[in-house]
């Protein structure tokens, strides 16, 4: 028997605004009872894992030793990458290659670093 990922959790100061961002990337809504100020929230995003906020008092100090890689599901990874810049990301790092190939790495109002890759119709429209 093989485990699976219940949820994915998050450090961060204030659970209520970060789990606000993850709600418009994830397109889903935060939980009705979560509140400004308290110590922890949570996401439901459809087909995946819930993702938990944890305040805690430390701040971020070096790159994440785990991150998300998102593929846009109805947009392409450019489109994406516009949306989630308009929701309060910020870009960290671009390797989009001339071919198509690549991805971008942005970061969430607290600094978390994820990458946005080609979306699956861009894969199979480049596929060889």
């Amino acid at each position: 028997m093989s485990a699976r990922i219940h949820n994915l959790s998050i450090d961060c100061h204030d659970t209520y605004a970060l789990s606000g961002f993850w709600a418009q990337v994830f397109e889903c809504p935060r939980q009705p009872d979560d509140l400004p100020g308290d110590p922890e929230a949570m996401l439901l995003p459809e087909g995946g894992p819930e993702v938990l906020f944890l305040a805690v008092p430390e701040g971020k100090s070096v790159k994440n030793r785990l991150h998300l890689d998102l593929e846009p599901v109805d947009r392409t990874r450019d489109e994406e990458v516009e949306r989630l810049l308009a929701v309060g990301a910020v870009h960290v790092d671009d390797q989009r290659r001339p071919d198509g190939t690549g991805w971008v790495v942005l970061a969430d109002p607290e600094g978390n670093e994820f990458c946005v890759l080609r979306s699956a119709a861009e894969r199979a429209a480049t596929a060889g």
